[in-house]
C-alpha cells in the first residue's frame, strides 16, 4: 500500500509540474487583465498597482508565496511530510483549508454514493438469484435486456432523459432539478425535511445507480449458476432436500462469496466518490464538481490533497476486500504453503 500511495503521489506531482497555466501564471494573467482599469488592485497574496506592471522581483515574490521558489524535489518532500500529518494546506482558489473544503462538499457525494450502494445491492442480489434459478426463461431474457440497455446508456444521458420526462421538460413536472433540498428546507418539519430530501435525490440517484445494476446482477447470476451445477448440489437434491433449502442453505453461502467480499470496498468508496456530470446536471455541489474545478483552476493543494486522502481510502477498501475473503471463505488463506 505504501509504495502504491507514494507512486501515485509522485506521478501526479510530476504531471503538475508540466501543466501550463499554474497558479502563479493565472494570478499574473488576472493582474495584467485588471491593470487595464488603471486602478490600484489588492489581492490576498500581494498588493499590485495596475499601471506599474509586474517586474521580476514581484514575480519572484508571487512564486515564493505559492512555494514555487524551491526546487521540485524539495517541494515534494515537504508536501509528503505534511500529508503524513494530514496537513493539506490551503486552497489557492477558494482561500480555505483543503480539509474544510472537502468536508463541506462530501455530504452531496455521500448522499449519492450511499443511496446508489443500497439500490445496487438491494436490487441486484435478489434479481441475480431469481435470474439464476430461472435461467433461460422469458423473465431472464427480458430482465437481461432491460438491465443491459440501462448499462449501455451513459449516466449523464439518462439524467437528461429523466429531466425531460419527469423534471418539467417536455412531459411531466414531478421531481425538482436543483440541489439536494429546497430553499425552505429549514422551515419544514422533521418529516417534511426527510421527504423533501428524498424527493430531490430520486433523479440523481437513479441516474447514478442504473449503470451499476447490470454488472452486479450478472455477477450474482453467474456466481449462482456456477454453484448450481456442482456435485454437492446434485447430492443435496438426490437426498430429497427442499429446493429452497438447497438454494439458501447450500448454494447461497458459497455463491454469495464474490459479492460479499466486494461489499467493504464498495461500501467505503461509495461515500467518497463524486460524479462530475451528474452533479453538474442536477446542480449538486459535491466532490466531482470540486475535483473538476480544482484541476481547471490549477488548485494544486486541493488536487493533491484530495488525491492523497482518497487514494488511502481506496487502498484501505481493497485491503478490507482481501481480508473479507478469509473471513467469508475459510478455504482461502494468505499463508504460504510449502
Amino acid at each position: 500500500m505504501l509504495p502504491t500511495l507514494f507512486g501515485i503521489m509522485l506521478i501526479t506531482f510530476i504531471v503538475t509540474q508540466f501543466v501550463p497555466g499554474g497558479p502563479v501564471d493565472q494570478l499574473v494573467s488576472e493582474l495584467q487583465h485588471q491593470s487595464g482599469s488603471g486602478g490600484e488592485i489588492s489581492t490576498s497574496a500581494t498588493p499590485y498597482r495596475g499601471g506599474s506592471g509586474l517586474d521580476q522581483q514581484r514575480l519572484n515574490e508571487l512564486r515564493a508565496i505559492y512555494g514555487f521558489d524551491k526546487p521540485p524535489g524539495q517541494r515534494f518532500v515537504t508536501m509528503m511530510k505534511n500529508y503524513l500529518l494530514f496537513d493539506f494546506g490551503q486552497s489557492y482558489y477558494h482561500q480555505r483549508s483543503v480539509v474544510d473544503l472537502v468536508v463541506s462538499k462530501m455530504p452531496v457525494s455521500m448522499s449519492l454514493g450511499l443511496w446508489s450502494f443500497l439500490i445496487v445491492y438491494g436490487v441486484c442480489v435478489p434479481l441475480g438469484i431469481k435470474k439464476a434459478v430461472s435461467d433461460g426463461s422469458r423473465f431472464d431474457i427480458i430482465s437481461s435486456t432491460v438491465i443491459l440497455v440501462g448499462y449501455a446508456i451513459p449516466g449523464f444521458v439518462l439524467a437528461i432523459m429523466l429531466i425531460v420526462l419527469f423534471g418539467g421538460g417536455s412531459f411531466l413536472n414531478i421531481f425538482p432539478l436543483r440541489g439536494i433540498v429546497s430553499d425552505n428546507w429549514r422551515e419544514l418539519s422533521l418529516v417534511g425535511k426527510i421527504l423533501d430530501y428524498c424527493w430531490h435525490m430520486v433523479l440523481p440517484v437513479v441516474s447514478s445507480a442504473v449503470g451499476s445494476l447490470a454488472v452486479m446482477t450478472m455477477l450474482t447470476k453467474n456466481s449462482f449458476l456456477e454453484e448450481i451445477s456442482k456435485n454437492y448440489v446434485v447430492t443435496a437434491r438426490a437426498k430429497g432436500l427442499d429446493e429452497r433449502k438447497v438454494l439458501y442453505k447450500h448454494i447461497f453461502r458459497n455463491a454469495i462469496i464474490p459479492i460479499i467480499t466486494g461489499f467493504p470496498g464498495y461500501f467505503i468508496t461509495a461515500f467518497f466518490t463524486g460524479s462530475l456530470l451528474i452533479e453538474t446536471i442536477f446542480s449538486l455541489d459535491g466532490m466531482g464538481l470540486l475535483a473538476y474545478e480544482s484541476v481547471m483552476n490549477r488548485d494544486y493543494p486541493v488536487v493533491l490533497g484530495s488525491l492523497y486522502f482518497f487514494t488511502i481510502i481506496g487502498l484501505v477498501s481493497r485491503l478490507l476486500s482481501d481480508l473479507s475473503y478469509v473471513i467469508v471463505d475459510p478455504r482461502i488463506s494468505f499463508d504460504s504453503v510449502d
